[in-house]
């Protein structure tokens, strides 16, 4: 019973984000245009941001199923280029990505055969919960910073 309350509490706040906006939300009826702006002093666009949540959310979820994943270069490798323009269907794609890589994160994490706090047999003491922890913390600090610029553009209700 406390398993089934930890599994869906962190799917939860990895979903719908309690306390914070979910992803879906946060770019929801986001202006295309808006898409590829990178704005003065900073070093990238929404589309950079949500495409490094991807990235490293993908990576997060193979290190926990494989213990030969080789993680990409930090940092150049978990930050896209910015083009000039992202199509529907690629920033569609980024995000379905996304929910397909929760979901097999959830599925590890509801595998009762798994032991929550137990270290991986490879890593440096890394664990199922620490990952749901890491997933939820990564993407709603970067979800802010794609709300900050949405509201510095009003581009959000």
């Amino acid at each position: 019973m406390q398993r089934k309350l930890i599994n869906d509490e962190l799917i939860k706040l990895i979903k719908i984000g309690n306390a914070h906006v979910s992803l879906d939300d946060a770019v929801a009826d986001l202006s295309p245009e808006l898409r590829t702006v990178v704005p003065a002093n900073l070093p990238y666009s929404i589309w950079q941001l949500l495409d490094h949540i991807r990235i490293t959310q993908w990576d997060i979820v193979e290190f926990c199923l494989s213990e030969n994943h080789k993680s990409p270069k930090w940092p150049d490798d978990y930050w896209s280029k910015n083009p000039d323009k992202v199509s529907d269907t690629t920033w569609e794609d980024c995000i379905e990505q996304i929910h397909q890589d929760r979901e097999r994160f959830f599925d590890l994490l509801e595998n009762d055969e798994i032991d929550l706090l137990a270290p991986f047999p490879y890593g440096e003491g890394q664990n199922i919960f620490r990952e749901a922890l890491l997933i939820a913390d990564h993407t709603s600090y970067h979800l802010g910073e794609i709300l900050v610029l949405r509201r510095l553009w009003k581009d959000w209700d």
